[in-house]
């Protein structure tokens, strides 16, 4: 009988032990927005990966989402400990579960980036206002829908222009989501459309990088100052694993990883430099005030 027991108190007490070692060894988990697509971040996703397990002592595992909502539902479903988002769908998530904006990425060493209008080198408009007077002839392309340069913001200038007002009620000949920005480029170049928008960072490094050709491509449109894309926090994560994450960004140098996000540096953020963003996204209806 006193076998038995100690049998049983054995095996129970190595099942609490195992389950212990599974909960210290679960996975910090990261959800990324397809700034560029998937395949061109691959790489520096895994390097980002690597360096952040050192950093935080523990398993990492990011995924590049397909679209942007999917990181916003993956997280108000905590199935993600952090999140890449785009300022729009930051503000989105924060408004749904919570969750908190830590970093951001330099440029140049500002945080901020513009939302751009691109066209061919070749067309003859220099200016939005120029492309506007022929809209009926125009082929638009937005990035994502949920993209804060590629959608938001151009489309409340476009509305304010009184050219658009959805998808299905425009002035345009067409419009078109291309989902990434990269792909906005492209379509503009190879001339599947007339004029995109598309985030300022990115398009530089797309240009430098050289997988669009500037000499093909010029901006005839420019917005204001827009706070760069946030890294969020879950809104239960503790404060020592906060405090991990932004030393290991702040300390990021591979050209590779920060290419990926059109970047020179991180920096720390908070979720007050979204309050533009938020502001927008109440004018369109996207949240509620």
């Amino acid at each position: 009988m006193k076998k038995a027991f100690l049998t049983i108190l054995f095996l129970s007490f190595s099942l609490i032990l195992a389950a212990c070692n599974n909960e210290e060894t679960e996975p910090f988990t990261i959800g990324v927005i397809p700034a560029q697509t998937e395949g061109s971040m691959e790489n520096a996703m895994n390097k980002l990966q690597t360096t952040l397990t050192e950093g935080l002592n523990q398993d990492v595992e990011i995924e590049v989402y397909p679209d942007y909502n999917g990181v916003v539902e993956a997280m108000n479903y905590d199935k993600i400990n952090m999140a890449f988002f785009g300022p729009l769908t930051y503000v989105v998530a924060h408004e749904k579960s919570g969750a908190q904006a830590i970093l951001t990425q330099l440029v140049e060493g500002e945080p901020f980036y513009h939302s751009y209008i691109i066209t061919h080198a070749e067309n003859e408009w220099n200016s939005l206002e120029a492309l506007l007077e022929t809209t009926e002839e125009i082929d638009f392309a937005f990035g994502d829908q949920n993209s804060t340069s590629g959608s938001l913001i151009p489309s409340i200038e476009l509305q304010d222009r009184g050219v658009y007002q959805s998808e299905d009620e425009h002035s345009f000949q067409s419009i078109r989501y291309t989902g990434s920005h990269d792909a906005t480029a492209l379509a503009v170049q190879n001339k599947q459309v007339d004029a995109g928008a598309i985030d300022s960072a990115i398009y530089n490094q797309l240009v430098e990088s050289e997988k669009v050709n500037g000499d093909q491509l010029k901006i005839i449109w420019e917005s204001d100052k827009l706070f760069q894309y946030p890294w969020a926090v879950h809104a239960e994560t503790d404060e020592e694993t906060i405090n991990k994450i932004k030393q290991t960004f702040l300390s990021i140098d591979d050209e590779e990883i920060l290419d990926a996000f059109g970047a020179t540096g991180f920096t720390e953020a908070t979720n007050e430099d979204y309050e533009s963003i938020r502001q927008a996204a109440i004018k369109e209806g996207i949240i509620e005030e």
